[in-house]
């Protein structure tokens, strides 16, 4: 009997191993579909097409060749810089509907071998400061791999659960904010001079709701619709948030869990930091 159980042990711990293993390799973990764009169509084009599909980046090709990315933080920059979705010129500006991808899309795209590890990736998203990268196998672009796709994998990966692993000593610890009456063409400005993904909305200065770079380009962006809306009229709430002092698996749970990227973190009932998808990859990254 102790040698049946003993075997027993030994075959959950290898099929936990099997698991955890299965997890670590990207080819498991990336996206496989690649939604892709010309250089030569219009900011437009792209945002309702990021916006359809519920993406984050458009991979750009020319001639069958991938030669850049285009992300929806890329937008909101050129949002910030003026070219709003009005069909009229704003200043000297284009507008949104006429500049090309060529011209605001990042270049060349960062990939990444299709047998390198979970890891790898990871360290290569920390190190060149990015949230994607395409995945190549042999040379041919075979998939792309995104903050958000590694999230998912995170509550499966042994690192994630070190006892010291907390959100504490990862997460950001300036919290910005933005009171409900606040247009969102100012809340599009904060978010692109803070270089920040998303701000948390306020109500008489209590947190009531998030405002998101993905609520800007689905909702707004894609759709044509004025930026002179107040953001506490259309921002995500109520507010998910978790108590400090959590590990980073138990905080990677709950994102994925509440398909959230962006955790706000609190303390006695107070907002002291949030927690993004960049960060628990600098974690596992570690």
């Amino acid at each position: 009997m102790r040698k049946n159980k003993s075997t027993a042990t030994n075959i959950v711990s290898s099929q936990n191993e099997h698991k955890s293993l299965h997890y670590r390799k990207i080819a498991n973990i990336m996206t496989p579909k690649v939604i892709t764009i010309d250089p030569e169509s219009t900011l437009h084009e792209a945002a309702q097409l990021m916006g359809e599909k519920h993406i984050g980046s458009l991979i750009v090709m020319k001639y069958e060749t991938p030669v850049g990315i285009i992300t929806e933080g890329d937008l909101l920059n050129v949002v910030n810089k003026g070219i709003l979705l009005e069909r009229e010129l704003i200043s000297s500006g284009p507008s949104i509907r006429n500049e090309r991808v060529a011209n605001v899309m990042s270049f060349p795209l960062v990939k990444i071998c299709v047998l390198f590890h979970l890891k790898d990736a990871a360290r290569m998203m920390i190190e060149k400061r990015i949230q994607r990268l395409g995945v190549c196998d042999s040379g041919n672009l075979v998939g792309i791999i995104t903050t958000s796709d590694m999230v998912g994998s995170l509550p499966q990966v042994p690192e994630t659960m070190k006892p010291w692993f907390e959100v504490d000593h990862f997460m950001s610890k300036q919290v910005i904010t933005a009171d409900e009456g606040t247009l969102l063409e100012n809340v599009a400005r904060i978010m692109a001079e803070k270089h920040i993904g998303s701000v948390i909305v306020t109500s008489q200065g209590e947190p009531m709701g998030i405002f998101t770079e993905r609520d800007l380009l689905t909702n707004f962006l894609a759709k044509d619709k004025s930026l002179m809306e107040e953001v506490g009229n259309v921002c995500s709430n109520p507010l998910i948030t978790a108590p400090i002092g959590i590990s980073i698996h138990e905080a990677a749970e709950i994102m994925v869990g509440k398909h959230i990227r962006r955790l706000p973190i609190t303390k006695d009932d107070k907002l002291v930091g949030v927690l993004s998808a960049r960060d628990l990859l600098e974690a596992y990254a570690k």
